[in-house]
């Protein structure tokens, strides 16, 4: 049963991000939503949510149909809630005061520890952000879920239990994801809706092996151009010999024939479609660009704080040297987030307890820039 109907839809916002996109989401769909960054995911989702209208085409919703939204970030006047009270207040207000255990058996299924549920948000690593935020939307019961980049700020064993939990949903609730996880999309999708700005794709696979067929459709497209290109190409050819032997007949059979030939290779060209070519999605670089300093980062025992001042751990003796590739890896709260920040903050300002070389040439990208080409 279609749930959620999209027909010939287009959003522009001071440039077009996608257009005739038609897609069915049916009950028990799993749809993997994969695109660049800043090429619609999230304001896509924002339309499904009734969030955002689009520039042009429609979507139908069945009705009385659900749908709950897990957005990227959570509205800072939310900081101050903890983190039961946020989902508490997900239900309304006359549920809410009857029907408040409901919070615990989401929280249970979650897997949320107790002293975690009852501390400010604020105060909460963006892992157990987003599970508040996940938590919210899930406690209203909703007929389709849709989760923008849900694997953010998640540890690896929390990204497993989302998986799972994932799973373990009912059969007839739909689920769209964006993400940049190939993992995470490959265990909780069967079908994937590659993103574009002209003739978005939707296969009904998972994303590693929507993926190749992806690949090879683009291939054909760029066989089948080429191909429509030669044809045109023969046919001006074959054209610019009639016109020769018709200038020295004069006949005017010939120049009409080669008007027509010309004529026919340029609604040729004209319908000829070259293959998607996707522009550069950007990528996460530390790179020395010449520098001979051998060390380019040195952490000296640098202590790691929460917000508040409490010392979470000390780094001990640390180098990031050229050529280096690092994983940090932890458990949310456990104070990645808060590493990353004091090494930020040594590039762009060299202050701080990390020392870096002068002559490093950096570059920030967002938490969600993509491990794979989209």
């Amino acid at each position: 049963m279609t749930v959620i109907n999209i027909n010939a839809l287009g959003v522009t916002l001071g440039a077009s991000l996608f257009s005739d996109l038609s897609l069915n989401i049916t009950r028990g769909d799993r749809i993997g939503l994969v695109a660049a960054n800043g090429r619609g995911k999230t304001t896509l989702l924002q339309c499904l949510a009734g969030e955002l209208d689009p520039t042009t085409g429609e979507i139908t919703r069945a009705r009385g149909l659900r749908v709950g939204h897990v957005a990227q970030n959570l509205p800072e006047a939310a900081l101050g809630q903890t983190l039961y009270d946020r989902v508490l207040a997900a239900l309304p207000a006359e549920q809410a005061e009857y029907e408040g255990w409901r919070v615990d058996v989401v929280l249970d299924d979650l897997k949320v520890p107790y002293d975690i549920q009852h501390k400010e948000l604020g105060a909460l690593s963006g892992g157990w952000q987003r599970t508040a935020m996940l938590a919210s939307v899930w406690i209203t019961e909703p007929d389709v879920l849709l989760l923008d980049e849900p694997t953010n700020h998640l540890d690896l064993q929390r990204i497993g239990l989302l998986q799972d939990w994932l799973t373990a949903l009912p059969r007839d609730v739909a689920v769209v994801a964006t993400s940049h996880d190939r993992a995470f999309l490959d265990e909780t999708t069967n079908r994937t809706l590659f993103l574009r700005a002209e003739r978005s794709r939707v296969f009904q696979l998972p994303y590693s092996a929507a993926r190749g067929a992806l690949d090879e459709a683009d291939a054909a497209d760029e066989r089948r151009f080429a191909n429509d290109l030669n044809k045109a190409q023969q046919l001006r050819r074959q054209a610019a010999k009639l016109k020769n032997i018709g200038i020295n007949s004069g006949s005017d059979l010939l120049v009409v024939k080669t008007r027509q030939l010309n004529e026919r290779a340029a609604q040729m060209e004209a319908a000829a479609r070259p293959a998607h070519q996707e522009r550069s999605a950007g990528e996460i670089r530390l790179t020395n660009s010449g520098t001979h300093a051998k060390a380019l980062i040195t952490l000296d025992d640098v202590p790691v704080e929460t917000p508040g001042g409490d010392l979470l751990y000390r780094t001990g003796q640390k180098w990031i040297l050229p050529g280096d590739r690092v994983v940090l890896l932890g458990a949310n709260g456990t104070g990645k987030t808060r590493l990353v920040m004091l090494i930020a903050q040594a590039l762009t300002d060299a202050v701080g307890p990390v020392k870096c070389a002068p002559s490093v040439v950096h570059h920030f990208g967002p938490a969600s820039e993509p491990a794979f080409r989209p």
